[in-house]
């Protein structure tokens, strides 16, 4: 082995620049949680990964908590966290029951529409919408999730032949019950008055023509005319003769009263 000297730190000021006796060769150490635990001499802390060491601070109740509330589940915050679901589930729980019960608070509100809210709640206009389009209404999933803004999100999932389907709520507790708005379409569907429109719609399938075309006739043979024997050439007419004009006397004649004949 090498033996390293220290002999400051690098410009960024997590870095410490090493150099080895007898050479100008430098080395660069990363000033991490491992090299501290090193120079503390504590051996236990030096086997430990940066992430092991951050792991407690991330799994606080508070912190779980705050995960589970915004929507994440038990197994996703104990894979993120890299620790057992149990662990998890005992600080998770309560936040369980908040978010079940703002379900059912939302269920009970009213749906807010073009013209204003509706009189029936969401949980009867989704089950008239449903029952509408042939779906079964008591297979259905509730669930809800604070948004960082302190509002409620709203889930409602059902299956449709084989496709699972989703839609999303804004659910803002008051009076009567609170009022519940529509997040997508699906959920904009879900509300809208008309409740026997299908949630997708599929175009006509345009029906295939099954008769097979009928085959083409051979065109009837056509009767030849005879041949006609070819004419003579007509004769050439003779040529009209051309009537002569007078001859007209010159101007000496005229005064000297000659005729065109030559006689006086």
């Amino acid at each position: 082995m090498r033996e390293l000297k220290v002999v400051g730190l690098d410009v960024d000021g997590k870095h410490i620049v090493c150099e080895a006796d007898g050479s100008s060769e430098k080395f660069i150490l990363r000033s991490d949680e491992r090299l501290r635990a090193a120079v503390r001499g504590d051996r236990s802390g030096s086997s430990q990964t940066r992430s092991d060491v951050e792991v407690p601070n991330v799994l606080r109740p508070k912190e779980i908590q705050a995960r589970i509330r915004a929507g994440a589940s038990v197994e996703q915050v104990a894979a993120s966290a890299g620790v057992d679901v149990e662990r998890v589930e005992r600080f998770a729980h309560p936040v369980l029951l908040e978010r079940s019960r703002a379900a059912e608070l939302a269920t009970a509100a009213h749906p807010v529409l073009a013209d204003g809210p509706s009189v029936l709640t969401l949980l009867e206009t989704v089950t008239t919408a449903l029952i509408a389009r042939g779906l079964n209404p008591d297979a259905t999933n509730w669930d809800a999730w604070r948004n960082e803004d302190g509002r409620w999100t709203v889930q409602l999932a059902w299956q449709a032949g084989k496709s699972d389907l989703q839609a999303h709520f804004r659910f803002t507790p008051g009076a009567h019950g609170g009022t519940v708005t529509a997040f997508d379409d699906a959920a904009c569907e879900l509300i809208d008055p008309n409740f026997a429109r299908p949630l997708r719609p599929v175009a006509p399938v345009a029906d295939l023509a099954t008769e097979e075309p009928a085959p083409e006739e051979a065109p009837a043979p056509q009767a030849t005319a005879p041949e006609s024997q070819p004419e003579p050439p007509a004769e050439p007419k003779p040529a009209r003769a051309r009537k002569g004009k007078p001859p007209v006397p010159a101007w000496e004649d005229v005064l000297l009263g000659v005729r065109s004949s030559g006689q006086r």
